[in-house]
Protein backbone atom coordinates (compact mmCIF):
# COMPACT_ATOMS: atom_id res chain seq x y z
CA UNK A 1 0.00 0.00 0.00
CA UNK A 2 1.79 3.51 -1.11
CA UNK A 3 0.25 6.20 0.12
CA UNK A 4 0.34 9.68 -2.11
CA UNK A 5 0.82 12.43 -0.19
CA UNK A 6 0.89 16.23 -0.71
CA UNK A 7 2.44 18.95 1.54
CA UNK A 8 1.44 22.72 1.21
CA UNK A 9 3.92 25.06 2.80
CA UNK A 10 7.23 22.69 3.16
CA UNK A 11 9.66 25.02 4.00
CA UNK A 12 8.78 25.76 7.53
CA UNK A 13 10.08 24.23 10.74
CA UNK A 14 7.17 21.64 10.49
CA UNK A 15 7.51 21.27 6.95
CA UNK A 16 10.63 20.09 7.05
CA UNK A 17 10.15 17.80 9.74
CA UNK A 18 7.05 16.74 7.62
CA UNK A 19 9.46 15.96 4.88
CA UNK A 20 12.09 14.04 6.67
CA UNK A 21 9.72 11.34 7.98
CA UNK A 22 7.41 10.62 5.07
CA UNK A 23 10.45 10.40 3.18
CA UNK A 24 11.64 7.69 5.09
CA UNK A 25 8.08 6.24 5.96
CA UNK A 26 7.54 2.58 4.25
CA UNK A 27 4.44 3.39 3.04
CA UNK A 28 4.28 6.70 1.43
CA UNK A 29 4.99 8.32 -1.66
CA UNK A 30 5.99 12.58 -1.13
CA UNK A 31 4.07 13.56 -4.62
CA UNK A 32 4.86 17.31 -4.18
CA UNK A 33 5.95 19.79 -1.72
CA UNK A 34 4.64 23.25 -2.10
CA UNK A 35 6.42 26.28 -0.98
CA UNK A 36 5.08 29.86 -2.70
CA UNK A 37 8.74 31.58 -1.87
CA UNK A 38 11.10 28.69 -2.72
CA UNK A 39 9.38 26.88 -6.03
CA UNK A 40 11.91 25.39 -8.27
CA UNK A 41 14.33 25.02 -5.81
CA UNK A 42 15.45 21.91 -4.43
CA UNK A 43 13.87 20.78 -0.82
CA UNK A 44 17.77 20.13 -0.02
CA UNK A 45 18.58 24.02 -0.25
CA UNK A 46 16.16 24.77 2.58
CA UNK A 47 16.14 21.83 4.58
CA UNK A 48 19.97 20.92 4.57
CA UNK A 49 19.15 18.54 7.10
CA UNK A 50 17.88 16.36 3.83
CA UNK A 51 20.72 16.83 2.00
CA UNK A 52 21.63 12.95 0.35
CA UNK A 53 18.23 12.01 1.79
CA UNK A 54 16.05 13.21 -1.02
CA UNK A 55 16.28 14.72 -4.74
CA UNK A 56 12.62 16.23 -4.45
CA UNK A 57 11.68 20.23 -5.99
CA UNK A 58 9.33 22.67 -4.25
CA UNK A 59 6.36 22.82 -6.40
CA UNK A 60 4.63 25.95 -7.59
CA UNK A 61 0.99 26.60 -7.97
CA UNK A 62 0.68 25.09 -10.95
CA UNK A 63 2.11 21.42 -10.30
CA UNK A 64 -0.06 21.93 -7.34
CA UNK A 65 -3.12 22.55 -8.99
CA UNK A 66 -2.25 19.86 -11.29
CA UNK A 67 -1.91 17.23 -8.78
CA UNK A 68 -3.94 18.16 -6.32
CA UNK A 69 -6.27 15.28 -6.66
CA UNK A 70 -4.08 12.75 -7.55
CA UNK A 71 -3.06 12.21 -4.32
CA UNK A 72 -4.72 9.96 -0.69
CA UNK A 73 -3.38 12.70 2.04
CA UNK A 74 -2.70 16.44 1.86
CA UNK A 75 -0.77 18.07 4.68
CA UNK A 76 -0.99 21.99 5.18
CA UNK A 77 1.29 23.41 6.96
CA UNK A 78 0.78 26.80 5.64
CA UNK A 79 0.77 28.73 9.44
CA UNK A 80 -2.13 29.82 11.34
CA UNK A 81 -5.41 30.73 8.53
CA UNK A 82 -3.64 29.83 5.48
CA UNK A 83 -5.43 26.44 5.58
CA UNK A 84 -8.71 27.62 5.72
CA UNK A 85 -8.14 29.79 2.71
CA UNK A 86 -6.27 27.24 0.71
CA UNK A 87 -9.40 25.13 1.30
CA UNK A 88 -11.73 27.72 0.39
CA UNK A 89 -10.14 28.25 -2.62
CA UNK A 90 -10.17 24.30 -4.10
CA UNK A 91 -12.16 21.69 -5.15
CA UNK A 92 -10.47 18.65 -3.20
CA UNK A 93 -12.25 15.63 -3.62
CA UNK A 94 -13.78 13.94 -0.13
CA UNK A 95 -11.62 10.71 -0.34
CA UNK A 96 -8.55 13.05 0.32
CA UNK A 97 -7.62 12.91 3.54
CA UNK A 98 -6.90 16.81 4.93
CA UNK A 99 -4.67 17.23 7.90
CA UNK A 100 -4.22 20.74 8.92
CA UNK A 101 -1.30 22.02 11.03
CA UNK A 102 -2.19 25.00 12.14
CA UNK A 103 -5.34 26.33 14.30
CA UNK A 104 -7.78 27.19 12.04
CA UNK A 105 -10.30 24.10 12.79
CA UNK A 106 -8.98 23.07 16.15
CA UNK A 107 -12.33 24.46 18.24
CA UNK A 108 -15.73 22.72 17.18
CA UNK A 109 -16.90 26.65 16.74
CA UNK A 110 -14.43 26.94 13.64
CA UNK A 111 -14.18 22.82 12.62
CA UNK A 112 -16.04 22.83 9.59
CA UNK A 113 -15.33 24.26 5.78
CA UNK A 114 -17.80 24.69 2.64
CA UNK A 115 -16.86 24.66 -0.74
CA UNK A 116 -18.12 23.77 -3.93
CA UNK A 117 -16.94 20.12 -3.23
CA UNK A 118 -19.24 19.95 0.00
CA UNK A 119 -18.75 19.99 3.93
CA UNK A 120 -15.47 19.14 5.35
CA UNK A 121 -16.08 18.23 9.57
CA UNK A 122 -12.54 18.54 11.33
CA UNK A 123 -11.75 16.31 14.06
CA UNK A 124 -9.22 17.65 16.75
CA UNK A 125 -6.56 15.47 16.35
CA UNK A 126 -4.86 14.55 19.22
CA UNK A 127 -4.99 10.08 19.62
CA UNK A 128 -4.82 9.77 22.90
CA UNK A 129 -8.40 11.11 23.28
CA UNK A 130 -10.13 10.62 19.93
CA UNK A 131 -8.50 7.79 18.42
CA UNK A 132 -11.90 6.04 17.47
CA UNK A 133 -12.94 9.23 16.23
CA UNK A 134 -9.83 9.58 14.02
CA UNK A 135 -9.95 6.21 12.40
CA UNK A 136 -13.25 7.53 10.82
CA UNK A 137 -12.62 10.81 9.37
CA UNK A 138 -10.85 12.16 6.61
CA UNK A 139 -10.15 15.68 8.14
CA UNK A 140 -7.73 16.86 11.07
CA UNK A 141 -7.36 19.73 12.89
CA UNK A 142 -3.50 18.58 14.62
CA UNK A 143 -3.56 19.90 18.12
CA UNK A 144 -1.14 22.58 18.91
CA UNK A 145 2.31 21.87 20.43
CA UNK A 146 1.55 23.23 24.09
CA UNK A 147 -1.54 22.12 23.92
CA UNK A 148 -0.40 18.49 23.34
CA UNK A 149 1.64 18.41 25.88
CA UNK A 150 -0.49 20.45 28.49
CA UNK A 151 -3.47 17.93 27.57
CA UNK A 152 -1.68 14.58 27.59
CA UNK A 153 0.09 15.94 31.17
CA UNK A 154 -3.56 16.23 32.38
CA UNK A 155 -5.93 13.98 30.87
CA UNK A 156 -5.87 11.01 33.04
CA UNK A 157 -6.68 13.21 36.17
CA UNK A 158 -9.46 14.95 34.64
CA UNK A 159 -11.96 12.53 35.29
CA UNK A 160 -11.36 12.97 39.11
CA UNK A 161 -11.34 17.48 38.48
CA UNK A 162 -13.48 18.67 41.04
CA UNK A 163 -13.53 22.29 40.39
CA UNK A 164 -9.56 22.49 41.26
CA UNK A 165 -7.48 25.22 39.99
CA UNK A 166 -5.24 23.93 37.76
CA UNK A 167 -1.48 25.92 37.22
CA UNK A 168 0.53 25.58 34.43
CA UNK A 169 3.88 26.50 33.62
CA UNK A 170 5.49 25.69 30.32
CA UNK A 171 8.84 26.40 28.67
CA UNK A 172 9.31 25.99 24.73
CA UNK A 173 12.42 25.65 22.25
CA UNK A 174 12.81 28.63 19.94
CA UNK A 175 11.26 26.72 16.86
CA UNK A 176 7.92 26.71 18.49
CA UNK A 177 8.13 30.53 17.00
CA UNK A 178 8.29 29.41 13.74
CA UNK A 179 10.97 30.43 10.92
CA UNK A 180 10.27 33.87 10.69
CA UNK A 181 12.71 36.34 12.61
CA UNK A 182 11.26 38.35 15.04
CA UNK A 183 13.10 40.52 17.89
CA UNK A 184 12.30 37.08 20.24
CA UNK A 185 13.92 34.17 17.72
CA UNK A 186 17.46 35.79 16.89
CA UNK A 187 20.14 33.88 18.71
CA UNK A 188 22.09 36.89 20.38
CA UNK A 189 18.08 37.50 22.19
CA UNK A 190 17.62 33.97 23.01
CA UNK A 191 21.16 32.44 24.40
CA UNK A 192 21.17 32.18 27.51
CA UNK A 193 17.82 34.44 28.56
CA UNK A 194 14.41 33.35 29.82
CA UNK A 195 11.48 35.20 29.47
CA UNK A 196 7.32 34.95 29.89
CA UNK A 197 4.84 35.32 26.85
CA UNK A 198 1.17 35.74 26.62
CA UNK A 199 0.81 34.66 30.08
CA UNK A 200 -3.16 33.66 30.98
CA UNK A 201 -4.26 34.06 27.39
CA UNK A 202 -1.87 32.10 25.29
CA UNK A 203 -3.58 31.29 22.22
CA UNK A 204 -3.59 27.64 23.02
CA UNK A 205 -5.74 27.76 26.26
CA UNK A 206 -8.97 27.66 24.11
CA UNK A 207 -8.25 24.14 22.43
CA UNK A 208 -6.82 22.88 25.65
CA UNK A 209 -10.14 23.80 28.19
CA UNK A 210 -12.53 22.45 25.15
CA UNK A 211 -10.99 19.13 24.92
CA UNK A 212 -10.14 18.71 28.76
CA UNK A 213 -14.16 19.70 29.13
CA UNK A 214 -15.31 17.07 26.93
CA UNK A 215 -13.05 14.09 28.62
CA UNK A 216 -13.90 15.58 31.94
CA UNK A 217 -17.95 16.03 30.87
CA UNK A 218 -17.64 19.16 33.26
CA UNK A 219 -16.06 22.91 33.12
CA UNK A 220 -13.07 23.39 34.08
CA UNK A 221 -13.18 26.54 35.83
CA UNK A 222 -9.63 27.95 36.15
CA UNK A 223 -6.13 26.80 34.11
CA UNK A 224 -3.88 28.95 34.90
CA UNK A 225 -0.85 29.02 32.10
CA UNK A 226 2.12 30.52 32.05
CA UNK A 227 4.59 29.92 28.74
CA UNK A 228 8.09 30.75 28.85
CA UNK A 229 10.48 31.28 25.69
CA UNK A 230 13.31 28.67 26.55
CA UNK A 231 17.05 29.75 25.63
CA UNK A 232 16.87 25.92 23.39
CA UNK A 233 16.09 25.13 20.00
CA UNK A 234 13.42 22.62 20.00
CA UNK A 235 11.04 20.33 22.97
CA UNK A 236 8.26 21.90 25.32
CA UNK A 237 8.55 21.32 29.39
CA UNK A 238 5.66 21.72 31.18
CA UNK A 239 5.29 21.32 35.25
CA UNK A 240 1.82 21.45 36.53
CA UNK A 241 0.00 21.18 40.12
CA UNK A 242 -3.47 20.65 41.20
CA UNK A 243 -4.94 19.48 44.65
CA UNK A 244 -5.81 16.19 44.85
CA UNK A 245 -6.73 13.81 47.55
CA UNK A 246 -5.71 10.63 45.79
CA UNK A 247 -2.42 9.04 46.80
CA UNK A 248 0.69 8.63 44.73
CA UNK A 249 -0.21 5.07 44.22
CA UNK A 250 -3.44 5.70 43.12
CA UNK A 251 -2.45 8.54 40.92
CA UNK A 252 0.39 6.70 38.78
CA UNK A 253 -2.48 4.10 38.55
CA UNK A 254 -5.23 6.12 36.73
CA UNK A 255 -1.79 7.24 34.31
CA UNK A 256 -0.90 4.07 33.78
CA UNK A 257 -3.95 2.80 32.91
CA UNK A 258 -5.00 5.69 30.73
CA UNK A 259 -1.73 5.38 28.02
CA UNK A 260 -1.36 1.39 29.01
CA UNK A 261 -2.46 1.75 24.96
CA UNK A 262 -1.02 4.23 23.66
CA UNK A 263 2.31 3.78 22.27
CA UNK A 264 4.27 7.35 22.28
CA UNK A 265 3.10 8.63 25.55
CA UNK A 266 5.05 6.64 28.66
CA UNK A 267 4.26 7.56 32.20
CA UNK A 268 8.15 7.27 34.44
CA UNK A 269 8.46 6.53 37.87
CA UNK A 270 11.77 8.58 37.31
CA UNK A 271 11.80 12.07 36.75
CA UNK A 272 12.29 13.19 33.57
CA UNK A 273 13.99 15.41 31.38
CA UNK A 274 13.68 17.57 28.06
CA UNK A 275 16.63 15.25 26.24
CA UNK A 276 14.70 12.23 26.24
CA UNK A 277 11.58 13.57 23.93
CA UNK A 278 13.70 15.15 21.19
CA UNK A 279 13.86 13.75 17.89
CA UNK A 280 10.45 11.71 18.82
CA UNK A 281 7.40 11.40 19.26
CA UNK A 282 7.55 10.57 22.40
CA UNK A 283 5.70 12.03 25.39
CA UNK A 284 7.48 11.63 29.02
CA UNK A 285 5.24 12.10 31.77
CA UNK A 286 6.78 11.65 35.99
CA UNK A 287 4.44 12.31 38.88
CA UNK A 288 5.10 13.49 42.67
CA UNK A 289 2.90 14.18 45.34
CA UNK A 290 3.69 17.12 47.68
CA UNK A 291 1.06 16.89 50.52
CA UNK A 292 -2.41 17.17 48.69
CA UNK A 293 -0.53 18.74 45.35
CA UNK A 294 -0.51 16.52 42.34
CA UNK A 295 2.97 17.83 40.52
CA UNK A 296 2.50 16.55 36.74
CA UNK A 297 5.71 16.83 34.49
CA UNK A 298 5.24 16.61 30.76
CA UNK A 299 7.36 16.64 27.93
CA UNK A 300 7.47 16.57 24.18
CA UNK A 301 9.17 17.49 20.61
CA UNK A 302 7.50 20.18 19.88
CA UNK A 303 7.87 19.73 15.92
CA UNK A 304 7.05 16.00 16.50
CA UNK A 305 4.54 14.82 18.71
CA UNK A 306 3.69 18.62 18.88
CA UNK A 307 3.33 18.92 14.85
CA UNK A 308 4.32 16.76 12.28
CA UNK A 309 5.16 13.63 14.27
CA UNK A 310 1.66 13.77 15.26
CA UNK A 311 0.10 14.39 11.94
CA UNK A 312 2.10 11.44 10.73
CA UNK A 313 0.12 8.81 13.48
CA UNK A 314 -2.80 10.50 12.84
CA UNK A 315 -2.65 9.46 9.07
CA UNK A 316 -1.10 6.22 9.92
CA UNK A 317 -4.54 5.40 12.14
CA UNK A 318 -6.85 6.91 8.85
CA UNK A 319 -4.86 4.79 6.72
CA UNK A 320 -5.59 1.82 9.11
CA UNK A 321 -1.39 1.61 9.15
CA UNK A 322 0.34 0.55 12.62
CA UNK A 323 0.52 3.81 14.54
CA UNK A 324 3.70 3.43 15.38
CA UNK A 325 5.10 3.32 11.39
CA UNK A 326 7.98 5.34 10.22
CA UNK A 327 7.97 7.12 13.98
CA UNK A 328 10.24 4.86 15.66
CA UNK A 329 12.82 7.91 16.00
CA UNK A 330 15.68 8.03 18.13
CA UNK A 331 16.66 10.58 20.88
CA UNK A 332 19.41 12.89 20.43
CA UNK A 333 21.72 11.66 23.29
CA UNK A 334 23.92 14.07 24.90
Amino acid sequence: MKIKAGIIGGAGYAGGELIRILINHPNVEITFVHSTSNAGNPISVVHSDLFGDTDLYFSDDLIVQENLNTVDVLFLCAGHGEGRKFLSSKNIADHIVVIDLSHDFRLNGNSEIENEAGVRKFIYGLPELHRTRIKNTKSIANPGCFATCIQLGLLPFIKHYDGQQIHVQATTGSTGAGQSLSATTHFSWRNNNLSVYKAFEHQHLDEIKENLEWAASKEISQLNFIPLRGDFTRGIFASMYVETHLSIDEIYKIYEDYYANHPFTHVSRKSIDLKQVINTNKCLISLEKHGNQLLILSSIDNLLKGASGQAVQNMNLIFGLEETLGLKLKPVGF
